[in-house]
């Protein structure tokens, strides 16, 4: 990812620690905006895309323990980075339970900081069980999919192609990276992952009770480059 076109957010009560972070990222050509609380964060995270949320462990209204985990109850998976001043096992172990990705403990080298920046904005969470992309959810520890509450029935392999688009939402996911994280280094060959597309368009685009006036098309192919969830009608 272009580190200049990142969307940060810094979650932090010490206006002195924030606004060092915040010009450090500028000197680096980083836009990262500010929340003084949790509450503030965890409306900015619901309502915004961020590639990175750096979360501060002790603030006001709302910790960041609480922070984190009510975004993985509703399902978003954006990398989180938990900043503490306590360095101990039961904090880390407590935080990671609730949803964090990684941890910094203050003070911080900044170098320290802009490094596990970068490599969590090369991948979304993978800490949330249940994922909400339009009017499809996912629950990854049940294998269940639904669209607009109907149940979908899905291969293991459809099942897998779908979570990873979900996860990328709304980026497109490039057919290279699809293969790899549906199977890894025994891929298929050519044909396999086109049945699949098939089959999964085939079983999230049918009409339900719900869904018999606007059907939509939710899966989309990019020529030259792979697939991307989004909404359009179906001609």
């Amino acid at each position: 990812m272009d580190l200049n076109n990142m969307q940060l957010l810094l979650v932090e009560d010490d206006i002195d620690l924030a606004t060092a972070v915040i010009e450090y990222f500028a000197l680096e050509n980083m836009h990262c905006e500010h929340a003084v609380n949790g509450l503030s964060g965890f409306n900015l995270i619901k309502s915004n895309h961020y590639d990175v949320v750096i979360l501060d462990l002790n603030m006001p209204k709302m910790n960041g323990l609480e922070v984190c985990e009510k975004l993985r109850a509703l399902g978003i998976d954006v990398p989180i980075l938990m900043l503490t001043a306590k360095d101990t096992l039961d904090d880390k172990l407590q935080g990671f339970t609730k949803g964090a990705d990684d941890y910094l403990v203050k003070p911080f080298a900044m170098e320290e900081l802009i490094a596990r920046v970068h490599v969590l904005s090369r991948r979304r969470s993978g800490e949330v069980t249940q994922l909400t992309v339009l009017d499809l959810t996912l629950n990854t520890q049940q294998k269940t999919v639904s669209k607009q509450s109907v149940a979908l029935k899905l291969s293991p392999i459809s099942f897998k192609i779908l979570e990873t688009l979900m996860r990328a939402y709304p980026n497109p996911v490039s057919r290279e990276n699809l293969l790899q994280t549906v199977w890894g280094d025994d891929q298929p060959d050519s044909n396999s992952l086109k049945v699949h597309m098939f089959n999964l368009r085939k079983a999230i685009e049918k009409t339900t009770s719900a869904d018999t006036v606007n059907k939509q098309k939710l899966i989309h192919t990019i020529v030259g480059y792979g697939f991307v969830l989004k909404e359009a009608a179906l001609p």
